[in-house]
């Protein structure tokens, strides 16, 4: 299949958690990310072209003014991880985020993505 990702993602070097904001449970954690979008490692499969409220927990050396950021992604496609088939990978692109929280996305990419 060709590439259609536009925006090169980076490999996220932090553990770090993404939460349905609608619900509260764990959607996963970040492997990769770029400006754009993300990749997730989850425990289960996800709908795919379905728009989910995601919630990342802030650190406090991220400058950020609130506990955590909250924004629109769609997922975009979602497969069985290859390595541990009880693992699922699901590439999300970013619909709607406040233009606020833009560059404390931006800072977590710079800190964190390798």
């Amino acid at each position: 299949m060709p590439e259609k990702r536009t925006v090169p993602r980076k490999r996220f070097d932090m553990h770090m958690v993404v939460y349905n904001d609608d619900t509260g449970e764990i959607l996963g954690h970040m492997v990769e990310v770029s400006s754009t979008g993300m990749r997730l490692e989850t425990v289960g499969p996800l709908p795919v072209e379905t728009d989910f409220y995601l919630r990342i927990e802030l650190t406090p050396d991220l400058g950020a003014s609130t506990p955590s950021l909250v924004f629109i992604g769609r997922s975009k496609w979602c497969k069985m991880d290859l390595i541990q088939p009880n693992l699922f990978q699901v590439g999300f692109m970013i619909v709607e985020m406040v233009p606020e929280d833009q560059p404390v996305f931006m800072n977590i990419i710079r800190k964190y993505a390798g």
